[in-house]
């Protein structure tokens, strides 16, 4: 029997980072202020960890948020703090939009590099060490920036009705970890991931860990958008999969068109079940002879010349 790859390993070691992560932000400086008008960044996996900080955030109660990839930001808007989600520290993107803003805003940098440049650009960093990885593909980084933001929520205010608390997700990221993946979606062609509300960001990074580690075809969409067009694209051998609780009818809907739907009733944490959609891309990517630790055409961090 082979070793297991980094990235499988990594993906196990997430209900300690999220715990490790509460710790961390329960002293932490920088983390936006309830009534603050606040804009989250990052670029691939840390932008979809910026759309469910940012739509969790805005829910809660505790003010404006909003989310852009570091290359699209609208840089005339105004905001009270920029919170970065960086893994490296160097992509070249993020560090360009913070020099262009740090005179006007406060900068909080969420990083697991303290000898990366963001740290040295940023007002404040929040350095979660222990969660960076070997592995190119980001699984517990992502997961366990977005816990740290997620328990910052916790200490300031109160979360949107059926949002569980930081600890109980930790717990549900143990069974998450250990509970064996559905056959039918093991052997799908074509998967689509769905959420609502701050789930969509988890969706959008499901379908690209997929991409990423297992070169897969794959589609995310808000979960009540499905309807809308999406659902052609579901039929016999390929699977549509809620983070969450699905909506009235989706399960029916699926079934009409001869997919699978991948629901566990929203009994979960959406990021809980983030990491089975993890294991599920590292799974298909063996089971296609491919080395989820390397993944064709990817780097750790994208650094441009010039």
């Amino acid at each position: 029997m082979s070793e297991p790859s980094l990235t499988s390993l990594e993906i196990t070691t997430q209900p300690v980072c999220w715990r490790r992560a509460a710790e961390a932000a329960a002293s932490a400086a920088g983390l936006p202020r309830p009534g603050e008008r606040v804009a989250v960044t990052g670029c691939g996996t840390s932008w979809f960890m910026a759309q469910a900080y940012a739509a969790l955030r805005e829910a809660s109660g505790q003010g404006e948020t909003d989310a852009f990839p570091a290359s699209e930001f609208p840089v005339s808007r105004t905001y009270d703090r920029l919170v970065v989600i960086t893994r490296s520290g160097t992509t070249t993107e993020v560090l360009d939009l913070i020099a262009e803003v740090r005179e006007r805003w406060e900068v909080l940098a969420v990083t697991a590099d303290a000898a990366s440049p963001v740290v040295r650009a940023a007002d404040e960093a929040a350095v979660l060490a222990w969660a960076d990885e070997e592995s190119v593909v980001q699984t517990r980084f992502a997961t366990t920036a977005l816990a740290f933001l997620r328990a910052g929520l916790e200490l300031t205010g109160r979360l949107p009705e059926g949002v569980k608390r930081l600890a109980e997700a930790a717990a549900d990221a143990e069974t998450a970890v250990i509970e064996p993946l559905p056959r039918a979606v093991l052997s799908a062609e074509q998967w689509t991931f769905l959420g609502g509300g701050w789930a969509y960001g988890l969706a959008q990074e499901a379908a690209l860990k997929m991409r990423e580690a297992a070169g897969a075809w794959t589609e995310s969409y808000p979960a009540m958008e499905y309807r809308h067009g999406p659902v052609s694209i579901t039929g016999p051998g390929r699977a549509a999969w809620i983070l969450g609780a699905a909506p009235e009818g989706l399960e029916a809907d699926v079934s009409r068109t001869g997919g699978v739907l991948v629901s566990d009733g929203g009994r979960l944490d959406p990021m809980a079940d983030l990491i089975r959609a993890q294991r599920l891309a590292v799974a298909v990517a063996e089971s296609r002879g491919l080395n989820p630790d390397a993944p064709k055409g990817l780097t750790r961090s994208v650094i441009l010349n010039g």
